[in-house]
């Protein structure tokens, strides 16, 4: 099996776009003939996670991946905005119809699309599909999975150095597995670095189609209720539901930890980005660019392509001039990242 030993980080600073309609989604590309599913007439194909395009966070992180790809290997490219309330056998329709089309490879952006693909994927043997954030078993699909623990650490180690009331927050989208990976970081990042720190926790829906990552009030919501019990520092994995925290953090002049991209660069947040400590980061576009590289290549990844901080799939950013104001807190990243790399910390994911 192939693997990669580097990614290339890709900058993510894209707004929301609207997108023209088609009978499985909207899509930034007009839609071609179609093929025999072979996967040899175009490029790279995604399919959005809930929140869509313009979230800031996970969805665009993985179009800018497209973006670079396009960029380099200037094949044509589509990209396809899920439906509200919509079924695994909607999400099937829409993978099935773009390698219908010929797009090689097609990549389903989360976790939900482990089902549909699991299906498509042995339906068209000569299309590479990748998926973002879940393992699924076949010989032609690649499932893009991230240490988001280890970038949860270093989070929790800056938001301890940060504190100054020794309460902080954590804000989770949806009450699954994954988000618990970033929860479970960040609080043995927190204690790690500071035992008297005390993390507050709240969950904003069972379910992904509950809103919890797509809707900025409900983040909004929780992040007021954690700032009133006294935190100071907020981190939300809660895709686009992530904005409301960090409105509201901004709003009480306490601090935002983003999460997926660089929030502080991104021109959409620009009016909370002093408030953005720092962000960590998961590079899901340099896995879209790597697996459609590979395609390119003719050298299709297949299996669990896992993501770490060994090959800086996740990290902290440090664009805030602040970050590096705050004493102690570059040298204790640095300490805790190297640690992670050579064994001697162990993060756990529960």
């Amino acid at each position: 099996m192939l693997r990669t030993s580097k990614l290339t980080r890709v900058a993510v600073g894209v707004a929301s776009i609207a997108l023209a309609a088609t009978a499985c989604g909207g899509t930034s590309s007009d839609s071609g003939n179609d093929s025999d599913g072979s996967g040899d007439t175009k490029g790279l194909a995604i399919a959005y996670d809930i929140g869509g395009k313009g979230d800031q966070s996970f969805n665009d992180a993985a179009y800018a991946g497209l973006q670079k790809a396009q960029k380099e290997f200037g094949y044509k490219t589509a990209d396809v905005e899920p439906t509200e309330g919509e079924t695994d056998a909607d999400k099937e329709q829409r993978l099935s119809s773009l390698a219908k089309q010929g797009y090689n490879p097609v990549i389903g952006v989360g976790f939900a699309y482990g089902p549909a693909m699991e299906a498509v994927a042995k339906k068209y043997p000569k299309t590479t599909f990748g998926i973002v954030d879940s393992v699924v078993e076949g010989e032609n699909v690649a499932s893009l999975v991230f240490a988001e623990q280890e970038a949860s650490y270093l989070a929790g180690v800056a938001a301890a150095k940060a504190t100054k009331s020794n309460i902080v927050g954590f804000v989770g989208g949806v009450d699954v597995p994954l988000i618990h990976k970033f929860e479970a970081g960040y609080k043995q990042g927190v204690q790690d670095t500071n035992p008297k720190v005390k993390v507050l926790s709240q969950y904003l829906t069972q379910t992904a189609e509950e809103g919890g990552f797509s809707s900025p009030d409900k983040g909004k919501a929780a992040a007021e209720g954690q700032i009133e019990k006294g935190s100071d520092v907020e981190y939300a994995a809660a895709g686009l539901s992530g904005q409301g925290v960090i409105e509201a953090a901004s709003k009480a002049k306490v601090w935002a930890i983003g999460v997926d991209s660089d929030q502080y660069k991104q021109a959409a947040l620009a009016n909370y980005k002093n408030s953005i400590l720092t962000s960590a980061l998961k590079d899901v576009g340099g896995a879209v660019y790597t697996l459609a590289k590979s395609v390119e290549d003719d050298k299709p990844l297949t299996g669990t392509q896992t993501f770490d901080l060994k090959v800086n799939g996740v990290g902290l950013s440090e664009s805030n001039p602040e970050f590096a104001k705050i004493a102690g807190l570059s040298d204790a990243v640095a300490k805790a990242k190297a640690g992670i790399i050579d064994g001697s910390i162990k993060v756990k994911t529960e």
